[in-house]
């Protein structure tokens, strides 16, 4: 049977890749860690986006943020120390990586990690609305 998509009408020409981004990451989401995203716009309408992920345990040389493919992908590694003994452990050295999808045009303006919260800032530029007029050839 056939799988049928949003992205498989026959308007949207070279939408292909997102189908296959978007199913990339409905599978790789899994609710850890926790994280927000918030949404302004200032007064030259450029859109920015603050991602804030709960980070608590992590240092800045055990995560990674990088940009790749239209995507935002944040991985986190931490590493048992050995030789420390826990009576109770309640907060689990865990890795992870989350990603979000970028639209076109969207710029990854930095990251800072306090107080357990990683933030990562984005930007869309107002972008020029450009319409061009298409020479008809006779062949």
């Amino acid at each position: 049977m056939s799988r049928i998509s949003v992205f498989s009408a026959p308007f949207l020409l070279g939408f292909e890749i997102f189908e296959e981004r978007v199913d990339r990451l409905t599978k790789s989401a899994d609710g850890y860690p926790p994280y927000n995203i918030e949404r302004t716009v200032d007064a030259q309408g450029t859109e920015q986006f603050v991602v804030s992920i709960a980070v608590a345990g992590f240092g800045a040389d055990e995560l990674e943020v990088t940009a790749e493919d239209s995507q935002i992908v944040v991985r986190g590694r931490q590493k048992d120390e050995a030789g420390r003994e826990f009576l109770h452990r309640g907060i689990a050295a865990r890795q992870f990586q989350r990603a979000f999808l970028l639209a076109e045009g969207m710029i990854v303006k930095d990251a800072t990690l306090g107080r357990g919260m990683l933030v990562i800032a984005i930007e869309r530029p107002v972008m020029p609305k450009i319409a061009r007029r298409i020479e008809i050839r006779s062949v």
